[in-house]
């Protein structure tokens, strides 16, 4: 196949670009590994691991992804519309500290101005609006705002979802009648499982459906493995089916341009093996530096009785409880019970003891608590999520090595940076305490983190980050890839610092700042 430019990933920068260059006449490929999903297509709930859960190798084909480095289990999406499948809807600006980062700041005038009208832009597109419900769990999380002396700072989430009549589907209410029908959210919690009723505004309802219209096409179940020059100015992409068990079919794309938007994990590996086997040598080697997780824990309550904590949207408040330190109430719906088996008792870090004993001793001292929260049924109705970020300057190193338990096949690992991420930070702990206390409720740390030192996060960021040159970074201020022509990164792995709020509205924004640079289609 021949295009203008390859888009790799369909997720939060892959669909922006899609869009955008679309609309600029030029011939647009996009290559996505996962599935291509419709409404009733998602599982109920994420027991149907097989349609939850990807793992290739088990036959599992589904929207969640789970990469472990050594460092930090990280959370991520997959299929067309990508991370909007399965994150939780929640589109907040960043602090100014953000914007203030030493890694860009100067390479911009002002990023904060700069962007401004780009985040407007990506509101719009997203259908951005302020949750209009809480439940008695967000309540509860206001008075634990109080207790400590920061209701101000507690507010509901902006979310990118339909409010219209519950389970009604209605014509396009965004863009003038030129994106698909609606249906309104039915408050069933469903986001990060997969929106069965259409009240989301995944990527598939917005920039990929009006991307298509244009005549971008999409290939789904792709996975790209190699990209290098075609010694004609241009690119060669290849691709393999991901869906093919042993002998994997493979495609072969020419294109002038090629943007990477693969997720963080994904354009890293992909870019890594390019620089590795001589087909893109000029990467900067910086690849791989300075990868953030968003400073970020996950821990959670569990009620002991049964109670019902999984109406509503995914995300529907959330409070700064310091001014470096956010956390955002979360939830799965009724049934899905899957990732309780990440679920350990709450186990207090830092001091002389290591964790890991800790977490032993916690097990002893209260073995009931503990076989409470192994026994997975009910856990996704009587559970909340404590999403915990921060704004602090702390960053993995990424590379590939050969693996053991690979069949000796390379593949990412990450060891601390110059600033060590934390496994433990103790606002979150206050706050499960809180929490627990108002709910009548088991707190939980992840298992990870308690037994392996090894925060889980949703939010990997970084590895391809901006900089003043190939020395400080990956891509300069406008997304292009140092030392080559027409290959741009926009995805979460061009971003230089954590921001201690969900990253997809800042990814969005700066995918549309890097295509409004890119010259429309010579006629």
């Amino acid at each position: 196949m021949t295009c203008d430019y390859v888009v790799i990933g369909s997720g939060f920068g892959g669909s922006v670009a899609a869009l955008r260059l679309a609309e600029k006449g030029h011939s647009v490929c996009v290559v996505e590994s996962g599935r291509r999903w419709q409404g009733r297509d998602f599982p109920k709930t994420n027991w149907a691991f097989w349609k939850f859960l990807w793992a290739p190798a088990l036959r599992s084909f589904g929207i969640q992804r789970i990469w472990p480095l050594n460092d930090a289990l990280v959370l991520g999406g997959s299929g067309v519309g990508g991370g909007s499948l399965v994150y939780a809807n929640t589109l907040f600006e960043p602090p100014d500290v953000f914007f203030e980062d030493p890694q860009w700041k100067g390479i911009a005038p002002d990023w904060k101005t700069e962007l401004a009208p780009h985040y407007r832009t990506a509101k719009q597109m997203l259908g951005v609006v302020k949750n209009p419900r809480f439940w008695p769990t967000d309540h509860m999380l206001r008075d634990y705002a109080r207790e400590i002396g920061r209701e101000e700072h507690f507010k509901a989430t902006d979310v990118g979802v339909f409010f219209g009549p519950p389970g009604v589907e209605v014509p396009d209410p965004y863009f003038g009648g030129k994106g698909p029908a609606r249906t309104g959210c039915t408050m069933t919690g469903h986001c990060m499982v997969g929106c069965r009723d259409g009240g989301k505004n995944s990527l598939d309802r917005n920039y990929l459906y009006l991307a298509e219209r244009l005549g971008a096409r999409i290939v789904p179940e792709h996975k790209a493995v190699d990209v290098k020059p075609d010694g004609d100015g241009g690119y060669l992409v290849m691709a393999e089916r991901t869906t093919d068990v042993v002998f994997k079919r493979k495609v072969t794309l020419r294109a002038k341009g090629v943007v990477f938007a693969a997720g963080v994990l994904g354009t890293l590996e992909l870019l890594m093996r390019c620089k590795e086997n001589g087909s893109l040598p000029a990467l900067s080697d910086r690849l791989g530096h300075v990868v953030r997780t968003n400073s970020e824990v996950l821990a959670g309550v569990t009620s002991r009785k049964n109670q019902q904590h999984s109406l509503g949207v995914s995300i529907t408040s959330s409070v700064f409880v310091n001014d470096s330190t956010h956390i955002e109430l979360v939830r799965y719906p009724k049934g899905s019970d899957i990732m309780s088996m990440f679920a350990g008792l709450m186990t207090d870090g830092g001091g002389k003891i290591p964790r890991p004993l800790r977490a032993v001793g916690m097990i002893l001292r209260h073995p009931l608590r503990f076989l409470r929260i192994r026994i997975p049924f009910g856990w996704g109705r009587n559970s909340v999520i404590l999403l915990v970020m921060q704004t602090l300057d702390n960053y993995l190193t990424v590379s590939r090595k050969r693996r053991w338990w690979a069949f000796f096949r390379k593949g990412l690992t990450s060891k601390n940076g110059g600033k060590k991420i934390p496994t433990y930070i103790p606002e979150a702990n206050q706050a499960l305490r809180g929490m627990a206390e108002r709910m009548d409720a088991i707190p939980q740390n992840a298992l990870t983190e308690v037994l392996f030192n090894m925060p889980m996060t949703a939010h990997i960021l970084g590895g391809c980050i901006i900089g003043q040159d190939r020395d400080h970074g990956v891509v300069d201020a406008r997304h292009r890839v140092f030392g080559y022509e027409n290959m741009y990164v926009v995805d979460g792995s061009a971003v230089p610092a954590n921001m201690g709020v969900n990253p997809s509205l800042t990814i969005t924004a700066l995918a549309e700042r890097a295509m409004s640079f890119v010259p429309p289609k010579a006629s």
